[in-house]
């Protein structure tokens, strides 16, 4: 993790820069107008900016891969385009925050205050066809209309029950098994013509790796990720 005094923006560090950015925003000293935090592209990825005031700041297209935002405040900022995979906005505060363009892949928005509208992965009404990967096979999966069903700022989603169609090989041809079980748990079995369920299933979207059976709308993502 990057400390901010050690990240230098043109003449200031990071640490400068958002202790002058606390003037711009309460116009308590001489020369306020000049001291916005003004973050434009910066590499920010993987600062420590945990409870950082960014009030108003521009971020527009900053790198901030990685980069600790717990509990930082962002209202009213500029993220247009920025670059928040794998971010760790737990408990930030987004209240107005522009956040057009910006990549939010793998995220973590747990207990964020005002989050945008981010469309979910997968439908939101109706039956649809999902694929899991499990025990080195490709699990078809049926989630009826009735079910649960949820996905954080990530491709990956999750639902609380489905039926098994088939299992299938990496190759897509059709499996001679009927049955495989979870890489997760080696009690919870994918059996061909069978309903899975999980009853405990969390309701909260953006805790991605929460409890739920977890699968993909595109075949090819579920081929491709690594349990």
């Amino acid at each position: 993790m990057r400390n901010p005094k050690d990240i230098k923006i043109g003449e200031f560090t990071l640490e400068e820069i958002l202790e002058r950015h606390k003037h711009w925003w309460f116009e308590d000293c001489d020369g306020w107008e000049r001291m916005k935090a003004n973050l434009t592209g910066a590499d920010l990825s993987g600062a420590n900016l945990t409870g950082a005031d960014l009030s108003g700041a521009n971020l527009t297209g900053a790198d901030l891969y990685g980069a600790n935002l717990t509990g930082a405040d962002l209202y009213g900022a500029n993220l247009t385009g920025a670059d928040l995979s794998g971010a760790d906005l737990s408990g930030a505060n987004l209240s107005g925050a522009n956040l057009s363009g910006a990549n939010l892949t793998g995220a973590d928005l747990y207990g964020a205050e005002n989050v945008p509208f981010i469309p979910m992965a997968c439908p939101d009404t109706g039956s649809f066809i999902g694929f899991k990967k499990a025990s080195g096979h490709i699990v078809m999966l049926s989630i009826p209309e009735d079910a649960r069903r949820l996905s954080a700022t990530g491709r990956k989603c999750r639902c609380d029950k489905a039926i098994v169609i088939r299992i299938e090989e990496m190759d897509g041809t059709t499996s001679d098994l009927t049955e495989v079980v979870s890489d997760r748990d080696s009690s919870f079995v994918y059996k061909v013509g069978k309903m899975v369920s999980v009853p405990d299933f969390c309701e909260d979207r953006w805790q991605e790796c929460s409890a739920g059976i977890h699968f993909f709308i595109n075949r090819q993502e579920a081929v491709n990720y690594c349990v």
